[in-house]
């Protein structure tokens, strides 16, 4: 019988039991030392601190995975993953207070001092636990045994990728090459155990748990794998080898197909949970601040140039899908047949139109346009579902069109309000190439907290008018 814990829940739950302990612990200290060696579970209102706390944790845990690969983190970066964890936790113990209209009622030299017993507790508690699970994995003699079963031609290979990993609950104990016989040698330091016509006696007088098959066909594989299952011993077939082909890879069910699935970026569906709902309420908030910008500017817009207030164009979304997209219209009614004729003016080097003192733009299109005033009826796209708060921004018909192959990366996801070109200059940015590449970098590296951290950005930016034309 072979335990999957790979991608269990559970696979990281005593460091979410150390970390919780840690961080009550900080609390404990922290209110001992600002009232003087008093006990905390004497004071309800700290008590319910205490419980909070723990909730919260226990989302940060469940949304951001704060434990993969923790093992393979050195000092720096577990710190680095520490602060980040204890800081979330605590900002989200602050919230809590605010939202309660309880801020008042709690010392704030405390939660500082908590904050910082929390990293400190919390981060020494991983590296001694690290160090613990880490010898013991060195150690484990309870290690399934697995062999590996391959040609000469990818032996090698193979080793290289699954024998030498320090910390996997196997140990590789022999190799078998099914197209020579070299029994006796080692490669690697590891033993040839048997050949193609003595593997199954090998399998019948020794301890083998799993076997890794990497065959010269998939069949032969199959059939292999097939009297593995039948002796009661776990059989992994390597599909394919990907290293050199596609960055990320997930094995999934089509039907009865076994596919191997890759995309720039792989996202859990809680992750794409959060940022809906990171979305929704923006989109909310955002139509609020939609309709107090339609009170004051409406009027003005209708003043200095007649026509919609609303600016609706035909945008390119994920993938190419086309939606209706809305702006409050900066610019004079005739300004799209205008372009045109602008085209020899155009700042931008690709497949982009930018353009210093536009004159199709209205006296107050300029205020609008710099604080991104004009953009604030998009948040109807965020509340739709047409665009995200954070992705690319989505190109004209016009634009897409005229796209090379290498730019319809940059359409692998929602487009979004803001996004990493936005914060990185907007109109400074003169070549197309360069937002494809902020784009695509983007989609490679997404998080939520990437997303988070570019939506402060942007208030910045917003506030300050930087980059804008």
């Amino acid at each position: 019988m072979y335990r999957d814990e790979k991608r269990s829940w559970m696979k990281h739950l005593d460091f979410t039991i150390l970390d919780m302990l840690m961080m009550e612990l900080a609390l404990i200290l922290a209110y001992g030392w600002r009232f003087e060696h008093a006990w905390l579970f004497n004071h309800e209102l700290y008590v319910r601190i205490a419980v909070i706390a723990l909730l919260i944790d226990v989302c940060v845990v469940f949304f951001s995975e704060a434990y993969t690969g923790i093992l393979r983190r050195n000092k720096y970066q577990e710190l680095r993953s520490t602060v980040t964890h204890c800081a979330v936790v605590w900002g989200g113990v602050l919230v809590y207070m605010y939202a309660t209209k309880t801020s008042v009622e709690y010392s704030r030299q405390m939660l500082f001092v908590f904050l910082g017993l929390f990293i400190i507790l919390s981060y020494f508690s991983r590296v001694v636990l690290k160090r613990v699970i880490r010898k013991r994995k060195l150690e484990d003699q309870n290690k399934a045994w697995m062999l590996v079963v391959a040609d000469m031609h990818t032996v090698e290979q193979c080793l290289n990728e699954i024998a030498h990993d320090k910390y996997t609950d196997f140990k590789v104990s022999g190799v078998v090459v099914i197209d020579k016989d070299m029994r006796g040698q080692t490669i690697q330091g590891i033993p040839v155990v048997a050949s193609a016509d003595t593997f199954m006696e090998y399998l019948r007088t020794n301890v083998v748990d799993e076997v890794f098959i990497n065959s010269n066909t998939r069949s032969s594989s199959e059939a292999l794998a097939a009297e593995m299952v039948e002796l009661g011993i776990t059989a992994h077939i390597s599909l394919i080898n990907t290293k050199q082909m596609v960055p990320n890879r997930r094995i999934e069910n089509y039907g009865s197909f076994i596919v191997l699935t890759s995309s720039m970026h792989i996202a859990n569906a809680r992750q794409l949970f959060v940022k809906r709902l990171m979305d929704i309420a923006g989109g909310i908030v955002g139509l609020a601040l939609t309709a107090i910008a339609f009170v004051i500017f409406a009027p003005i817009i209708k003043i200095q140039s007649p026509g919609p207030v609303f600016f609706k164009q035909v945008r390119i979304g994920k993938n190419g899908r086309r939606f209706n997209f809305y702006k409050f219209r900066s610019m004079y009614v005739d300004a799209e047949e205008r372009k045109a004729e602008l085209m020899k003016d155009n700042e931008m080097s690709g497949n982009m139109f930018k353009m210093e003192n536009d004159p199709r733009i209205i006296p107050i299109g300029h205020f609008m346009r710099k604080y991104s005033i004009d953009e604030l009826p998009q948040f109807w796209n965020v509340l739709k579902g047409d665009m995200s708060l954070v992705g690319t921004r989505p190109p004209t018909e016009d634009e897409f069109l005229n796209y090379e192959y290498h730019h319809k990366a940059r359409l692998g996801i929602k487009p979004g309000l803001t996004g990493m070109w936005q914060v990185s200059g907007r109109s400074d940015i003169t070549d197309f190439e360069d937002v494809v590449a902020l784009d695509t970098q983007y989609i490679s590296n997404w998080s939520l907290g990437l997303d988070i951290m570019l939506l402060f950005k942007t208030i910045g930016v917003v506030l300050t008018g930087k980059g804008s034309k």
